[in-house]
C-alpha cells in the first residue's frame, strides 16, 4: 500500500511540474494591425496587418527592411507563444515583408490600440488626415502632403521612431498604407510610407503567400 502511495504521489508530481510547459505551448499571441512583433529574434518592428490570403493562409505584412525570407517572427507581448510565424518573401523596393503565420499560435484581430482595420484603400491625398499605429510611438495623426503610386509623405502629427516600421497607416479604418521610414529627427521631419495598393498589386503579380489578401 505505501509503495502505491509513494508511485501516485510521484505521478501526481510529474504532472504538476509539467503543466507550465503545457500551458506554454497553448499559448495564443492577439496580433493586429499595430502590433509589435520581433523579428530574427531581435529586431523589432510593428505588423501592419493581419488576414488571408487566397491560398487560405493566416497572413500579414511589415515593413521589408524588418527580415528576410525564413526569419522567424515572436510577438513582443506574447513571447510565451514562441514563434508564430516565419517571412515568406520580401520586396526591396516597395519595402514590404509578407508573414505566413501559423494559425494555432494566433488570434487574429482587426484592432489595436484605437486603430481599426476593416479594409483596404487608396492613398491619400493633401490635405487628407491621416493616422498611424505603431509599436513605439502609438496612435498619432497627421496631414498628407505628397503622394504618387509608391509612396505616401505625411508631416505634422504623425510621429514615427525606431520600432514603427511596418506600422499601419490608415485613413478611418481603410489601410492604406505602411510605415517606411522617416528623415532628420524622429517625429519631427517628413514620414514616408509605402501605398498599400501598391504591396498588394505586387504581391497578387508574384502569386504565392500575401496573393489576393483581405483583413480580416
Amino acid at each position: 500500500m505505501k509503495r502505491f502511495l509513494i508511485v501516485g504521489v510521484a505521478v501526481f508530481a510529474a504532472l504538476f511540474m509539467s503543466l507550465p510547459a503545457a500551458q506554454a505551448q497553448q499559448a495564443r499571441a492577439t496580433l493586429g494591425g499595430g502590433s509589435g512583433i520581433v523579428v530574427g529574434g531581435d529586431f523589432l518592428c510593428t505588423l501592419t496587418t493581419i488576414g488571408y490570403d487566397n491560398g487560405g493562409r493566416l497572413v500579414g505584412f511589415t515593413a521589408g527592411h524588418c527580415g528576410g525570407p525564413g526569419a522567424p517572427v515572436t510577438a513582443e507581448a506574447t513571447p510565451g507563444a514562441g514563434v508564430v510565424g516565419n517571412i515568406a518573401r520580401t520586396n526591396g523596393i516597395l519595402d514590404y515583408a509578407v508573414i505566413v503565420f501559423d494559425p494555432a499560435r494566433v488570434n487574429p484581430v482587426r484592432t489595436v490600440g484605437p486603430t481599426t482595420i476593416t479594409g483596404t484603400g487608396g492613398p491619400a491625398h493633401f490635405p487628407e488626415l491621416v493616422c498611424k499605429q505603431g509599436r513605439s510611438t502609438g496612435h498619432t495623426c497627421g496631414i498628407s502632403v505628397f503622394v504618387d503610386p509608391v509612396y505616401n509623405e505625411t508631416w505634422g502629427l504623425v510621429c514615427v521612431s525606431e520600432g514603427d516600421s511596418g506600422g499601419p497607416v490608415t485613413r478611418g479604418t481603410q489601410l492604406i498604407g505602411l510605415v517606411s521610414a522617416y528623415f532628420l529627427v524622429p517625429c519631427v521631419g517628413p514620414k514616408i510610407s509605402i501605398n498599400m495598393e501598391a504591396v498588394l498589386a505586387d504581391a497578387f503579380v508574384a502569386g504565392g503567400p500575401g496573393a489576393g489578401f483581405r483583413p480580416i
